[in-house]
Order: structure tokens, then C-alpha cells, then sequence
């Protein structure tokens, strides 16, 4: 390949990113094309004159930035995904003087650092040792797991307490149960709009990825066996419970049916239920219908405050060990003074007080969105922490975002969430959570307004 012959001789340094700069400039110019393999990691390096490593990273950021992709047994090829960012949100130090609705986070108050100064107030004096000293997690967190089952049990699921790994939130719960679920190569499926972050994660892991149509709640089980008798599954990722991005809420019967399909061709369930007990009258998780099977998470992150990180993976018993393993291997151990005040919380009340309280503030402002969209078709969820705006025609997802963003209003693209191109919805994603009332209700407003014209070039739109 006689591009590479192009390249510098001398390449600035940090040398995996300039090169990893390098072909990208090449994939935008087309001397790269979508599909093309790219040379093994070896050959690279002897051509570069460049350590294994360096060409090793540099791979790595290409596919953490989704312009490469690597195929087991086969090599690495140009991606077709797209070369712009795909975060959802608008990364740190980009933010100004937005009212930022795309990024989803709870509702917070001088209550919740009330709390917290209490909390840290009581352990001064009560902490106990091995929160301090312990390298084992087992001595570490094991006199948590009676507040941790007492959650779960309001989360409507019952387990063992050899089931739970307690863990750092949500992500770290999401790594373990993958790691656990799947090898390389593996198909895992999950909704054809789906949580933005498992997209980099099944690429990361080199496991392929796969969307299932979607319906009013969810996952149609009728899509998802027919999936099932043309290749084997590995697992299923599933979030039933509105924290979706189209914010469905999945039926006690439609749950059934996935626990039985998952019975039927032996897959595993990975369960995101990362809100916890925030919504009212919701049917119980997945994992009460087929715990042998289902890998469940939960977390105190999003349904109380976000410096509570600390969170709950219940895995079925027989990959009890398995599971363990690796969340020694990539987290060791949860944080031990979380975990006494996630159980400090629970004891005393605070946590049920902090859950009410969330859950009053999320149905006032749903409630409020819904006046100011009034006549405006979206999806949302009774508590849920954000709505889903499908665009009229006239508006791409692209422009929509772009006038919304030079009006002071960022929202996430819907794309961000879309397992495909193919699945994309042409729709924004809207946050309820994580700024001032006042200033949630002047976004929407605008984002109503805005909704009702007809389109103008971003530039244009002063």
C-alpha cells in the first residue's frame, strides 16, 4: 500500500497519536476507503520504522474515535462508522454558557450535599477499619450486604448475597457483566437504539454488535427469535425499565417473554437498570423471571445524587465466580467508603428520603415539559430523567442539533444512540436533570420554538 510510504519520516510525538492523526486525515481524504484493511501491526511498525506498541495505541485510538474496526481472524479495516465525535454530550470545557439538556444526570439540590456532610460527619467517628486498610474485598465490603439486599429488594429483586459484587456504579457493573457474558467474536444483541456507551464497549472487547426492532416497550420478541434461529446469541443487553433513549417502559409479560426466548436458545440477559426504584408501578426487573440467566445492575448514581458512586451486579450463581474474577481483574474492589454511606443511607432512611424526593422533582419537571410541548408528539416515562423528540421532515437530526446549540441549547443526536445507520431515528434526545428548573423550562421553550420553524443553515440562524 503505497500510502504509507507518504507519511513523515520524522512523526511528532506522542507518536500513536500523531499517527493515529495521520490516518485519519487519510480516511477523511479517501486515500483510505471504508472497508480497506489495514496492515498488521507488525508490518506497519517495520514499514514506520515505529515500535509494535506505538502502532498498537495508535490502532486503539482510532477505534476508540470508531474510524476502525478489528475482525476476528481477519484483520482491521476502515470503519464505516463516522469520523465526528459520537458522545451524546457536550464534553468538558465546551459548555459555556449553555443550558445543557444532553446529558443525563439527576436533579440535585442543597439537600443532597446536606446529606452527604452528615454522612461524612457520622463516619469520622464510626468508619470502620477495613474501609480504611483492607486490600480484600470480601473483608472490605462484606458488612454491606445487608443494606445492599434490602435495596434490591426495593428495586423488586430477590437474591443471595454470595450473587451481588458490589461496584463503582454503573460502567464498571456493565464491563464485569460483558467480560462474564461474552468472549471475542460473540454476538451480543441489544436495542436497535440503544445505551450510547455499550457501542465503544462491544468495540473495545472485539464483540459483535447487533440492534433489535423496537415497539412501545421495547424489544419485540418476535424480532429478537427470529435473530435466534439464523445465528447463535451470546447475550442480550437490555435497559426495560425508560432509562432507553426512546424512554419505553417494557410490560411485566413482554419481560416474560424475553426470560423464556432466553431459556429457549440458552443466552444470557445483561439487565441496565441503572435508575433503580425511580419510576412508580414499574413490573419487576427481567432477573426475577430468569435470575439463573440474567446478569442485573443498579446503581445510587442517577435515582439519588451523582457523587454516589456505588452501585450493584447481581450475577446468575453459576457464573457467580466467573464474574468475580473479573471485576477483580479491571476494578478490584468497590470503593469501601461508598459503600458505607450507600449503607449508612439505606439504614437510616436517607436513601428512601433522597428517592422520594427525586422522584417528586423528575414528575414536576416531566410535567412541566409536557405543558410546554403540548401538541408535540414525544416519548417519555413517568420519573424518567429524559424525553425523546422525534424531528418533523423538514428538519435533519444534524441541523436541528446545530440551531439548537448556536441558540444556547445543546441536545443529544439521536444517532449517538443508533447501533447503525440503519437504525437511526432522526430524533433528539432531551435531559430533565442536572440544571435549575427555571433554566430547563427556557430550553424546552426554545426547543418547542424551534421545532415549529421551518430549517435554517446553523450559520444563518442569529
Amino acid at each position: 500500500m503505497t500510502i504509507w510510504k507518504n507519511f513523515p519520516e520524522t512523526i511528532p510525538r506522542p507518536a500513536y497519536r500523531s499517527l493515529a492523526d495521520l490516518i485519519s486525515d487519510a480516511i477523511d481524504n479517501g486515500d483510505l476507503r471504508v472497508g480497506e484493511r489495514l496492515p498488521t501491526h507488525r508490518e506497519l511498525a517495520y514499514q514506520l520504522d515505529l515500535s509494535v506498541q506505538t502502532i498498537s495505541r495508535a490502532y486503539d485510538e482510532l477505534i476508540r474515535r470508531g474510524l476502525i474496526e478489528g475482525q476476528v481472524g481477519r484483520g482491521t479495516f476502515v470503519s464505516s462508522g463516522p469520523a465526528k465525535s459520537n458522545w451524546p454530550f457536550v464534553p468538558a470545557g465546551q459548555d459555556g454558557q449553555l443550558v445543557d439538556l444532553s446529558i443525563l444526570k439527576p436533579v440535585t439540590a442543597p439537600v443532597h450535599r446536606e446529606r452527604m456532610s452528615a454522612a461524612f460527619a457520622e463516619l469520622s467517628d464510626t468508619l470502620a477499619d477495613t474501609s480504611i486498610f483492607s486490600f480484600k474485598p470480601s473483608n472490605a465490603l462484606q458488612p454491606f450486604k445487608r443494606a445492599a439486599l434490602a435495596w434490591l429488594a426495593r428495586c423488586g429483586l430477590s437474591c443471595a448475597p454470595d450473587s451481588i459484587i458490589m461496584t463503582n456504579g454503573a460502567t464498571p457493573a456493565m464491563t464485569t457483566a460483558l467480560m462474564t457474558a461474552a468472549n471475542a467474536g460473540e454476538l451480543v444483541l441489544t436495542e436497535a437504539m440503544c445505551h450510547h456507551t455499550l457501542i465503544p464497549l462491544a468495540r473495545y472487547m472485539d464483540l459483535r454488535l447487533e440492534g433489535i426492532p423496537l415497539d412501545h416497550e421495547g424489544i419485540v420478541p418476535d424480532e429478537l427469535e427470529k435473530i435466534c434461529r439464523s445465528k447463535p446469541v451470546k447475550s442480550l443487553y437490555v435497559m426495560p425499565s425508560g432509562l432507553n433513549p426512546l424512554a419505553r417502559m417494557m410490560g411485566s409479560d413482554r419481560r416474560e417473554a424475553l426470560a423464556a426466548l432466553a431459556r429457549k436458545y440458552d443466552f444470557t440477559i445483561i439487565e441496565n437498570d441503572a435508575w433503580g426504584p425511580i419510576q412508580p408501578d414499574r413490573p419487576p426487573p427481567i432477573a426475577a423471571f430468569a435470575p439463573e440467566r440474567t446478569f442485573y445492575f443498579t446503581s445510587f448514581t442517577k435515582c439519588l445524587f451523582p457523587g454516589l458512586r456505588h452501585g450493584y451486579l447481581v450475577v446468575p450463581e453459576l457464573l457467580a465466580s466467573a464474574a468475580a474474577n473479573r471485576h477483580l481483574v479491571t476494578d478490584w474492589v468497590a470503593t469501601p467508603i461508598m459503600a458505607e454511606i450507600a449503607s449508612l443511607f439505606i439504614e437510616n432512611g436517607t436513601a428512601d428520603e433522597l428517592l422520594s424526593w427525586q422522584k417528586a422533582a423528575l414528575g414536576r419537571r416531566n410535567a412541566m415539559v409536557a405543558k410546554i410541548l403540548d401538541g408535540i408528539p414525544f416519548g417519555a416515562s413517568p420519573n424518567g430523567m429524559h424525553i425523546w423528540l422525534p424531528l418533523p421532515g423538514s428538519w435533519t437530526e444534524e441541523a436541528f442539533v446545530a440551531n439548537a446549540r448556536q441558540k444556547g441549547v445543546a441536545v443529544a443526536p439521536g444517532s449517538a444512540f443508533a447501533i447503525s445507520d440503519t437504525t437511526a431515528n432522526h430524533s433528539v434526545r432531551i435531559c430533565l436533570g442536572g440544571i435549575q428548573e427555571e433554566a430547563l423550562a427556557r430550553g424546552v421553550q426554545l426547543i418547542a420554538r424551534l421545532y415549529k420553524s421551518p430549517p435554517e443553515p446553523a450559520l444563518l440562524a442569529f
